[in-house]
């Protein structure tokens, strides 16, 4: 039974009146009644610590009231002052007023500073985002099995003189805190896929991996033996593992603080120096919602030379991929030459899911995702299972596959391809990486050895993708212009489907943001 103090029954003889209604009553009651004062006590110490508190609240409030209150009458007094100057009355400004001579309102400006605003436009962006946002209708139409693209197109032909060059990237996208806590996705998940890598990718040097979240990494660190350490190091060294942007985390680039960026940055990479001697060459941000210039800008002068990006706009997407712009140089809007320049890449479809990276069609790539084999936790949401690669069938499920690269490098201005392969939280099980490495091999072993089919695939890492690419530029070069164009602007605000913008969290959660920016400011 539940019992409620009646607000006018002092504590101490409620108390008794529930002890004597107790089987075991006893007629004395001085214990309840130290019990009872000793909470009277507590509670009576802990209205006092809020009345202080609320009378500090009090004080910074008139405080604040005072300070704007001052600096509106500034802000008067100096409007005031300006309009009156001209004419020489002192009799229409406020008393206490500060009068400016016209001379003084004057900011002295050198030349050379507006240099920047005089030359501005005389070094133009093949892409101005600003006017590619004017130029898209955001109509959305039906795409087909690219809902939000277009129908591709290829001629047979069209590799016979080079072939098509396929780098396959296993990654494992892995949030600091999401659905679970940073803690508990590190129990569940995060240190068995560091444990497996290890294992799986000492058995065969072909197999790559690639890892961004440096706060996960450091934290198996600190939990491991030196054996597992060292192979780590090994790893790095022969080129199988590669640490991509190396942040502490995997940072939003819309609400931080400058300062936040390149903090979290700076924790990252010398973790990274001091205990595994890398330095980090690729960026690489699947997961922030719309992607900041400013963010290109840190990665630039943080010494890396290129970066990938995902979640833009689909219009946007749509609109790069008809005029083959999804790999541009990103320069800074205020850069008159090329010195900010950094060559992003921009993943053209819906995700950086396994359905949605190795071409257009989602109902078939999902087919070629081997954790969702019959028989799995997870299967494809298109109805169509994948197949486990067998000789009986190898042949047809490259063609198959094969076609779906084909078509995803027409949008894209050289015949190298990137084909990520991952997701949230991927290859936890030892299982997956069983199966995603033994189906792959024997894909890549048969295409390889048919010299029809006009393609070189491999496993490879981020770094693996963009040095073929800058090789193959650089072979095909032919005069003094980039094959890229050179971009400048944002990509904000994002939204992944019809008019699903995400951009509420712009504003959402203000309290634990102004705590953030406090902190961040000791």
């Amino acid at each position: 039974m539940e019992h409620f103090i009646p607000r006018s029954e002092p504590l101490t003889s409620y108390l008794c009146s529930v002890r004597k209604s107790l089987p075991t009553y006893q007629a004395d009651c001085g214990p309840v009644i130290c019990i009872a004062g000793m909470i009277h006590a507590v509670y009576l110490g802990q209205l006092s610590i809020l009345q202080e508190k609320i009378d500090h609240l009090e004080r910074l409030l008139a405080e604040n009231n005072e300070i704007i209150s001052n600096i509106r009458d500034s802000v008067i007094n100096l409007s005031e002052s300006v309009e009156d100057g001209p004419r020489g009355s002192p009799g229409n400004a406020s008393q206490g007023s500060i009068h400016l001579h016209s001379s003084q309102l004057a900011l002295q400006a050198d030349p050379r500073d507006c240099l920047f605003a005089s030359q501005s436009g005389s070094q133009p962006r093949d892409v101005q985002m600003l006017d590619v946002y004017d130029l898209i209708p955001f109509d959305n139409p039906d795409g087909g099995v690219w809902k939000q693209g277009f129908d591709i197109k290829y001629e047979a032909d069209e590799w016979d003189h080079e072939p098509l060059q396929v780098f396959v990237v296993p990654h494992s996208h892995n949030d600091p805190g999401w659905l679970k806590t940073f803690n508990d996705y590190f129990r569940d998940k995060t240190q068995y896929i560091f444990n497996n890598m290890v294992l799986k990718l000492k058995k065969d040097s072909s197999r790559k991996f690639m890892w961004s979240e440096i706060s996960y990494l450091a934290k198996w660190w600190d939990i491991i033996d030196i054996p597992k350490k060292e192979a780590v190091k090994s790893l790095l060294q022969n080129g199988q593992l590669e640490i991509v942007t190396g942040g502490w985390v995997m940072p939003d680039e819309a609400t931080p603080h400058y300062f936040a960026l390149i903090d979290q940055l700076i924790e990252g990479h010398q973790w990274l120096e001091k205990n595994l001697g890398v330095k980090p060459r690729s960026g690489w941000a699947i997961d922030p919602f719309g992607h900041s210039p400013t963010m290109a800008y840190l990665l630039k002068r943080a010494g890396f030379s290129h970066m990938l990006i995902q979640r833009v706009h689909y219009a946007i997407k749509n609109h790069f991929s008809l005029h083959k712009t999804l790999e541009f140089f990103w320069r800074q809007n205020w850069d008159l030459g090329s010195a900010t320049d950094i060559l992003c890449h921009m993943m053209p479809f819906y995700s950086y899911d396994i359905p949605h990276t190795c071409g257009p069609d989602p109902k078939i790539c999902c087919q070629f995702d081997f954790k969702r084999l019959p028989g799995g936790r997870y299967g494809c949401p298109w109805g169509v299972p994948p197949e486990a690669i067998s000789p009986g069938n190898v042949q047809s499920r490259a063609q198959m596959l094969l076609d779906q690269y084909r078509k995803k490098s027409k949008l894209f201005r050289t015949k190298v391809l990137l084909a990520p392969l991952g997701d949230d939280f991927r290859f936890s099980e030892y299982t997956e990486w069983d199966l995603q490495c033994r189906n792959y091999e024997q894909l890549f072993s048969y295409m390889n050895s048919q010299p029809h089919m006009k393609v070189k695939i491999q496993f490879g890492t981020l770094s693996d993708y963009f040095d073929a690419l800058e090789k193959a530029v650089a072979a095909e070069k032919k005069s003094s212009q980039s094959v890229f164009p050179a971009l400048s602007g944002d990509f904000f605000t994002y939204a992944d489907r019809d008019d699903h913008y995400w951009s509420g969290y712009f504003t959402s959660r203000p309290f634990y943001k102004r705590m953030d920016r406090i902190m961040e400011s000791r």
